[in-house]
C-alpha cells in the first residue's frame, strides 16, 4: 500500500530523548519494508505541540490532503501520540481519515489503527481510553513545571526554568553569559544570511558549537533562540 508518513517533535528534548523526527522516519521505513508498503511521501512538523489541532499544524494538514488527493492510502505515524496528545484532536484526526476512504497504521501497533465499529464498542473504548491517558500524561506534566516554578519563586528564586542560551543565573537573577552570547551572534549572522534552521544546525554542529546541555542542534532549537533574539 502507498503511505503518507507523518512525524512529529514538539521540542528538542524530545529529539535528545529518542523521539526525533531522524528516529521515527527510520521505524517507518523499517516497519513500511518488513510490511511489503511504501512510503510515497513524508510530512514533518517540528515545535508543535499535539494538543495542536489539524489547522495549526501544516505538515499534517498536507498529509491529510495526501489522503484525499489519493497520493497515498494510507496515514503512517511512529504512534498515535506523534498524531496527537488530546484526545479531541486525535479522534477529529482519525475520522477524517477514515472519512475520505483511507487508513490509518502505526509502527508501535504493527499495524491498523481499526476503524469503529458499532458492534465492537469496545474496541472504540480502548482507544479513547489510550488517548485520554497521553492527554492526563501530558496535563499533569505541564502541572508539575507549573508547582517547580511557583515554589521556587516562592523562594526568590528565577522561576523560569532552565535560563535560555546566552543567560545563567547568578544570584537569583539572569546575567550575560559571554561564551553563549557569541553562539547566539552566530546563529543570527546565519540566519541572516539566509540559512534555513536545518543548515544553521548543520554549520553549528561542524564549528563544534554544543546547545546548552551540551546536545546537537535541533532546527526546534534554532526556531526558539531567533525567536528571542
Amino acid at each position: 500500500m502507498k503511505l503518507a508518513a507523518y512525524l512529529r517533535v514538539s521540542t528538542d528534548r524530545q529529539a535528545d530523548e529518542g523521539y526525533g523526527l531522524d528516529v521515527q522516519k527510520q521505524d517507518i521505513k523499517r516497519w513500511a519494508k518488513t510490511n511489503g508498503h511504501r512510503v510515497v511521501a513524508w510530512f514533518a512538523d517540528e515545535g508543535k505541540s499535539g494538543g495542536d489541532g489539524i489547522n495549526k499544524r501544516e505538515s499534517l494538514k498536507a498529509a491529510l490532503e495526501a489522503l484525499n488527493d489519493g497520493i497515498a492510502e494510507v496515514l503512517i505515524t511512529k504512534n498515535l501520540d506523534r498524531l496527537a496528545r488530546k484526545l479531541t484532536v486525535q479522534e477529529a484526526i482519525l475520522a477524517y481519515v477514515w472519512d475520505h476512504g483511507a487508513k490509518c497504521f502505526t509502527v508501535e501497533d504493527d499495524g491498523e489503527v481499526v476503524q469503529d465499529d458499532p458492534n465492537d464498542p469496545m474496541r472504540t473504548a480502548m482507544r479513547q481510553m489510550r488517548g485520554v491517558f497521553a492527554e492526563l500524561e501530558r496535563a499533569m506534566l505541564v502541572k508539575r513545571m507549573q508547582d517547580g516554578r511557583r515554589t521556587k519563586a516562592a523562594d526568590g528564586g528565577y522561576a523560569y526554568g532552565a535560563p535560555p542560551l546566552g543567560k545563567r543565573a547568578v544570584a537569583k537573577n539572569l546575567v550575560a553569559d559571554p561564551s553563549e552570547t557569541k553562539t547566539v551572534k552566530r546563529i543570527t549572522q546565519l540566519h541572516r544570511q539566509g540559512n534555513s534552521l536545518r543548515q544553521i544546525a548543520q554549520v553549528l554542529e561542524d564549528e563544534g558549537c554544543r546547545t546548552k546541555r551540551g546536545g546537537r542542534w535541533h532546527p526546534v532549537t534554532i526556531a526558539r533562540i531567533l525567536e528571542r533574539a
